[in-house]
């Protein structure tokens, strides 16, 4: 068993700036890339950024230049760093990794329960 939970949501104004963690707990043997996707109301969950366990990082067009993913592999946690935020940017970001358990060594693709973000004046 592996859990995903997320913090740092909440309300902000436009330009502001919010911190996402994501901590990942369980019977873990090692994690691979670890990523945050987000739901805006009535739209489909999309991708944000990714990271790998080597560091290397990727990002949708649209957060490119406001949005940093980070991790730290010690305390199996995934950050996502947001500045300049835009109301466009309210959605429901959740948190996934790819791990591999104590139990059998097999591969599980985890998502975390979300946290809401809204950027609203």
């Amino acid at each position: 068993q592996v859990d995903l939970v997320e913090s740092g949501g909440g309300l902000v104004r436009p330009g502001g700036s919010l911190r996402l963690s994501c901590a990942a707990s369980g019977s873990i043997f090692s994690i691979g890339a670890m990523g945050w996707y987000r739901q805006a109301p009535g739209k489909q969950r999309e991708y944000v950024a990714s990271i790998t366990s080597g560091g290397i990082t990727n990002y949708a067009d649209y957060v490119k230049g406001r949005f940093t993913i980070s991790r730290d592999n010690a305390k199996n946690t995934v950050y996502l760093q947001m500045n300049t935020l835009e109301p466009e940017d309210t959605a429901v970001y959740y948190c996934n990794a790819g791990v591999i358990v104590r139990q059998g060594y097999r591969y599980l693709g985890v998502w975390g329960q979300g946290t809401l973000v809204t950027v609203s004046s």
